[in-house]
């Protein structure tokens, strides 16, 4: 595996920037911090609509080498707040457990939680707690991706099915091929030395039958991110389930921050909202 991590490491740093959220659309309003934990990192925001009712909910889960980064972030929220709340989608943004005693099957564990309390709260804001996209970027991609390989994850928190998952340039699909070549450092602080531990972190050992359809967006210009997501693709196909890999010409930061802006990567990836049924 090549090392990229001149690029995708300035990224990372990228992520350290507090960048507040925009104005709000028209008539929408934010939940800051709502717990779905005991842990002070085990919280999230939740930008609702005007006047929600049955809403779908998107669920974001951001990046940062499964170390640092935060729900607030800008290029999290901004664009795509202004491009689907004013839709009628509630948008919630997550935080999870990033020290180094958590490993990355732990921040999963972390998600399906907040999965879990969205829909148990989803009445309460008018929205529909069975019309549920995940999505998530770079490490969060890979935590929304891992997920929908292993729905026990889910269920074991009390979760409820969702409708597809979205994974925005992850490279991290079939964990130990990563850690058998060459890779960056930000792997081995993720992921550790145990064989079984990157089985049991990798959506690709996980996959063993049906789940919920996946879009991976992969960078064209990355030696790994879109080949590790075609395999994942090819065996995901091999169990009765679909996973569309969409290259795109852009940077691994782009891939998060333009999604939202007017165009045609935006719309590509609400094609594949509406076949999940959502009208975008």
């Amino acid at each position: 595996m090549k090392l990229f991590c001149a690029a995708f490491c300035a990224g990372l740093l990228a992520f350290s920037a507090t960048a507040s959220a925009q104005e709000l659309p028209a008539g929408a309003k934010v939940e800051k911090n709502i717990s779905y934990g005991s842990d002070r990192a085990q919280k999230f925001d939740v930008y609702l609509p005007a006047k929600p009712m049955h809403a779908p909910i998107l669920i974001m889960v951001h990046g940062g080498g499964w170390r640092v980064g935060d729900k607030d972030m800008g290029r999290v929220v901004d664009n795509k707040v202004a491009r689907w709340v004013p839709k009628g989608i509630i948008f919630v943004t997550v935080n999870y457990r990033m020290d180094d005693a958590v490993t990355p099957v732990m921040e999963a564990d972390d998600v399906a939680a907040a999965l879990a309390k969205v829909q148990q709260m989803a009445g309460s804001w008018g929205g529909d707690p069975d019309n549920v996209i995940l999505m998530g970027h770079s490490a969060g991609a890979h935590l929304v991706t891992l997920i929908n390989s292993a729905p026990e994850i889910a269920t074991a928190k009390g979760a409820r099915p969702w409708k597809g998952t979205i994974s925005l340039d992850s490279g991290a699909m079939n964990v130990p091929e990563i850690m058998a070549g060459r890779h960056m450092r930000l792997y081995d602080d993720a992921f550790g030395t145990d064989p079984k531990v990157w089985a049991a972190a990798s959506p690709y050992h996980r996959l063993q039958g049906a789940v919920p359809p996946v879009l991976g967006i992969c960078r064209k210009r990355s030696a790994d991110a879109c080949p590790q997501n075609r395999q994942l693709a090819q065996k995901m196909a091999g169990v009765g389930s679909e996973m569309e890999v969409q290259p795109e010409a852009m940077t691994h930061g782009e891939i998060n921050s333009e999604l939202g802006l007017p165009g045609a990567y935006t719309e590509r990836v609400e094609a594949f909202m509406r076949k999940l049924g959502w009208k975008v």
